[in-house]
């Protein structure tokens, strides 16, 4: 079931592309700045070996994450095979639709892509948060520190931090990105992402230390 979504999923942005194509002009937008309009331009078929590049993408990230089970050198991904085909799944819904609002930003001038782009980052963190706690200790997907993978205490309880903050700071970012303008959206964007970043690694190195300084005590 979750294999036949993935195909039609993987196929939309594809067909929508050959239903436009030939009415496009032959110079179009083949790059957007972070403020959502072009910055550059080219002939049609580059956005079509682009949009090919994208599909090709998300194949490969579904399939890798569904052989994972059979490539992992932990031998633990296959506790939790379930939660990894749902996040190959939602990274295939991501970038058919990544690939989809980058063709109709071309099909349609003057549209910002921005306003697409962002919050569909924004709901893709909330999803990944979502399942966040349930990735077992691998070398492939999640909060990869290396604190984490030499401790399954480490790794769960980073994830445990990782998948709320990851849920709401994707919520916020959706939220802000739609209501504010612009430039404030975009800076809302960025430092949330930052936090995203930054706070579970740090958090996963303060956890090792604490408790190597503990064993020592002990």
């Amino acid at each position: 079931m979750l294999n036949a979504a993935a195909i039609v999923l993987w196929i939309l942005p594809g067909a929508y592309l050959l239903y436009v194509y030939s009415s496009l002009p032959a110079t179009v937008p083949v790059h957007f700045g972070i403020n959502g309009t072009p910055d550059r331009y080219g002939h049609k078929t580059e956005m079509l070996t682009g949009v090919f590049i994208l599909m090709g993408a998300s194949a490969f990230v579904y399939v890798l994450l569904n052989f994972l089970p059979a490539i992992d050198p932990k031998k633990m991904v296959k506790y939790g095979e379930a939660t990894f085909q749902k996040m190959a799944l939602g990274l295939v819904f991501f970038l058919s639709a990544l690939t989809i609002a980058i063709i109709f930003a071309t099909v349609n001038k003057g549209f910002r892509i921005d306003r697409l782009i962002y919050p569909l980052i924004g709901l893709l963190f909330a999803f990944l948060g979502n399942i966040m706690n349930n990735i077992k200790p691998n070398y492939f997907a999640g909060v990869r520190t290396p604190w984490a993978l030499e401790d399954s205490d480490n790794w769960k309880a980073t994830h445990r931090l990782a998948g709320r903050l990851w849920f709401v700071g994707g919520i916020v970012i959706t939220i802000s990105v739609l209501l504010l303008p612009a430039a404030v959206g975009f800076a809302v964007f960025m430092s949330i992402t930052a936090i995203l970043v930054f706070v579970p690694y740090i958090y996963s190195y303060l956890y090792f230390k604490k408790h190597k300084q503990s064993d020592q005590n002990s």
